[in-house]
């Protein structure tokens, strides 16, 4: 299979990577280390790579560099023998490995070129597919683009022994790499694709639908049809909204924003926050009308200007009275409070709501 032979190819190139290297450690030693002229090394030394006797002769020759090259002589054996025993693992000659991967590099070469002009051949194909996706949230130059990339994955994986045609073949690529990267890069937020599916799905029995029947079908119709529970069919409608930008231009001069007209439910309205304002200044206004004990009771049996309100027996506890006689104090002043003159005061913050 070509993940195999990928495997292999790999393997190769891993053997070769490593005879080099120990070839350009062979020659940093010989030449740039002990001073052989670089003509005598290439000269000599390739056809005596695995031979241990050659350094031993080369040192003892009586050359200018022969005296250092003698206190050479360990480590390049050394590698003499590590590329042996690489040899040995392969079990074919080093040359022979090198010319393996020198074929296989022209052979990948000559892929690439044949891949590159596939691709260029079937450039109009993509155009033509690309055309059927256009006004989907993506640039017809964007289409064409991730249609290139479904292209490149169809050369990269047709079998011509399988008997198809390769537009045949191709065409499932080109719309596969499309329609996922309408669904990846479209929305503003990203959808699922099998999700967006769905959504195709459901917006084409609705169209079938409307042409049928004159109306668009609600929810029921639609779960009927899809054989779906309809609440997941209001859900997917939901999911199909698209958002809208908050910087949306409102009115002729694009002088204000749809989110000028939104209301921040986090903050309290000005006109809220006005009559709330206007209510505490009332409070405290008819309280101050009342005896201090009156008005303390009233504050602290509704949580007035406090953080929560408090029991009789709470109330009691604090004057050091008793529950009945907190009550009689509350009923009692809540009957100074239902006197027009204060009651009025308040009836028109009741209208308001």
């Amino acid at each position: 299979t070509a993940k195999t032979i990928e495997k292999l190819c790999d393997m190769v190139r891993g053997q070769v990577d490593d005879v080099r290297k120990k070839e350009r450690e062979l020659r940093r030693i010989i030449v740039d280390k002990c001073g052989m002229p670089q003509e005598v090394f290439i000269k000599d030394f390739p056809p005596n790579l695995l031979n241990l006797k050659w350094v031993e002769k080369q040192a003892a020759s009586g050359k200018p560099w022969s005296t250092v090259l003698q206190r050479n002589i360990p480590p390049v054996q050394e590698l003499q023998q590590r590329l042996m025993d690489l040899q040995a693992r392969v079990v074919v000659p080093l040359t022979e490995l090198k010319d393996i991967n020198k074929r296989m590099n022209e052979g990948e070469s000559t892929s690439r070129d044949a891949k590159k002009e596939m691709i260029e051949a079937n450039l109009r194909l993509v155009i033509s597919i690309a055309k059927k996706y256009t006004n989907r949230g993506l640039q017809f130059l964007d289409l064409i683009q991730e249609g290139n990339i479904g292209l490149m994955k169809a050369v990269d994986k047709f079998e011509y022994r399988r008997g198809y045609k390769f537009s045949t073949y191709a065409t499932w690529w080109i719309r596969q790499a499309i329609t996922r990267s309408i669904a990846d890069q479209a929305r503003t937020i990203r959808i699922p694709v099998h999700m967006i599916e769905t959504i195709n799905k459901m917006n084409r029995i609705s169209r079938q639908h409307l042409q049928e029947f004159g109306f668009e079908p609600d929810a029921s119709i639609l779960a009927a049809k899809m054989e779906i529970p309809e609440d997941k069919i209001r859900k997917i409608m939901k999911i199909a909204k698209e958002p809208i930008s908050m910087e949306t231009p409102i009115g002729d001069d694009d002088d204000s924003h749809l989110g000028d007209f939104i209301e921040d439910s986090a903050n309290t309205a000005p006109i809220d926050a006005a009559m709330q304002a206007g209510l505490r200044d009332v409070v405290k206004d008819i309280l101050d009308g009342l005896t201090p004990r009156e008005a303390k009771v009233l504050r602290m049996r509704f949580g007035i200007e406090m953080s929560t309100d408090h029991t009789l027996e709470e109330v009691g506890k604090q004057f050091d009275v008793t529950r009945e006689r907190i009550r009689q104090i509350e009923a009692k002043a809540l009957r100074k409070l239902k006197h027009p003159s204060r009651s009025d005061k308040l009836r028109s913050f009741i209208d308001s709501l």
